[in-house]
């Protein structure tokens, strides 16, 4: 399984402390473990900043970061050992762990950080520190720093500043180093075998959730422990609801099928979306709303390269769709005209893309000093323009209405251009349909 070795969490810290001020401090909570119901708790899932500098996978844990301390520069408080916790709960790093697999420098049980962070913040010039993502930690630093100030007349000094720590960390975030490229490569090729899994299940009489549990079993087959986000199957007109989740609609025949959904593999997303007829013919209508995003997706991807920036792959798609709805009789006017009055939003309703990464909507500002970001190297996209035709649209011959189509992969952004992650689910009409009748045919 494709991994981020440990070598590069060290550099990551490193990296982040090189932008510290001198005598500054950062500190990062783990996530919470989160209940489900009474005493049944949700699969956990590390928090993604705290997982980017550390790779500690545990729960009820903190991290701290001290730029030059001659006792070592990365203190990690977690749990301690306990068999028979663990005999319950599954084994623990503690702090020999910590320092062991995990490239801490200093390890404490986390029951004695009361009595053991307030002395490594006292004297800091700065804390870093994301304000508000965690209630509960936002109430023990304001405990620390109340016994620090309470000390002052023993000579105790607490931290004179505050500063984002999620403004240094995002912005690293957003380039993607050729180990976590390789991560997610890895996420959108399992990913993609399971669309493609899905595209050859389909059958009228079938129920979404059917192909819902065909993506979850190649997920799991691949190595992923939970997929990226919900996963949409949405049959007919439920493709023209942006993020359906019910998943337990019949499978028709004459119907598309929309499916978004993608793995995570080390806490790196996929996200891939595929359109397809369930009996895995296209109608006349449906193929021509098909190529038309299939087009702008091409428009789309032309439009990301280094130095273009982030928007001009989202208007290159409004421009192709608009002229595209204005071929079909879907609009009618003059395109520039049309695209200046949002007349294709009643269509075309998000945008072409977004970050991609850790979280499947990634950390990282698409606008610098008001301006739109230009794209660089290492840079990781989703492109996925779509045509949503509701079906009670009035405005539009009936034989149209209830079509949704949305085509989306994971492009990384290139010293030439950029490099699709997710090329391998077929993408084209005649590709689809011939992956479809071919699971379709008797030899199959």
């Amino acid at each position: 399984m494709t991994r981020i070795p440990s070598s590069e969490y060290a550099r990551r810290r490193q990296a982040l402390m090189a932008q510290m001020a001198p005598g500054s401090i950062a500190l990062l909570p783990a996530a919470a473990q989160q209940l489900r119901n009474r005493d049944v708790e949700h699969v956990y899932r590390q928090d993604s900043d705290f997982q980017y500098l550390s790779g500690f996978p545990e729960p009820e844990a903190v991290l701290a970061l001290i730029p030059g301390r001659a006792e070592g520069e990365y203190v990690l408080f977690c749990r301690e050992r306990n068999p028979e916790r663990e005999l319950w709960d599954g084994l623990r790093a503690g702090q020999a762990g910590a320092l062991r697999d995990y490239g801490a420098d200093q390890a404490f049980a986390i029951d004695e950080i009361d009595e053991i962070l307030p002395g490594l913040i006292e004297g800091r010039s700065r804390v870093y520190y994301a304000l508000g993502a965690s209630a509960e930690f936002d109430r023990q630093l304001v405990g620390w720093l109340s016994s620090i100030r309470s000390r002052a007349r023993q000579g105790a000094t607490p931290p004179g500043e505050f500063a984002a720590l999620d403004q240094l960390l995002h912005e690293m975030r957003l380039i993607k180093s050729e180990a976590e490229i390789a991560v997610m490569q890895a996420a959108a090729e399992i990913s993609a075998r399971a669309h493609v899994r899905a595209m050859q299940a389909s059958r009228a009489g079938l129920y979404e959730y059917h192909l819902e549990a065909e993506l979850d079993y190649e997920f799991r087959k691949g190595g992923a422990k939970m997929p990226a986000y919900g996963s949409i199957v949405a049959a007919g007109r439920n493709a023209c609801i942006l993020h359906y989740r019910e998943n337990d609609a019949e499978l028709r025949d004459g119907d598309l099928v929309l499916i978004d959904a993608g793995c995570e593999i080390d806490c790196y997303a996929s996200d891939i979306t595929r359109t397809f007829p369930v009996n895995g013919r296209f109608s006349v209508e449906q193929r021509a709303i098909y190529e038309l995003v299939l087009a702008a997706q091409a428009a789309a991807c032309a439009e990301i390269a280094p130095g273009k920036h982030w928007n001009q792959a989202h208007e290159a798609s409004v421009r192709t769709i608009t002229a595209g709805l204005v071929e079909l009789g879907l609009l009618a006017g003059e395109v520039e005209a049309l695209i200046a009055a949002e007349a294709y939003k009643p269509f075309y309703m998000h945008r072409a893309g977004h970050w991609l990464g850790m979280d499947v909507h990634d950390v990282g500002n698409y606008k610098v000093g008001g301006a739109w970001r230009a794209l660089q190297p290492g840079m990781v996209l989703t492109v996925e323009p779509g045509i949503y035709i509701a079906h009670d649209n009035a405005a539009v011959e009936p034989r149209w209405r209830g079509i949704g189509v949305r085509i989306e992969d994971d492009v990384v952004v290139t010293a030439e251009g950029c490099r699709v992650l997710t090329g391998g689910v077929p993408k084209t009409v005649a590709e689809i349909e011939a992956l479809m009748a071919a699971a379709r045919s008797p030899a199959a």
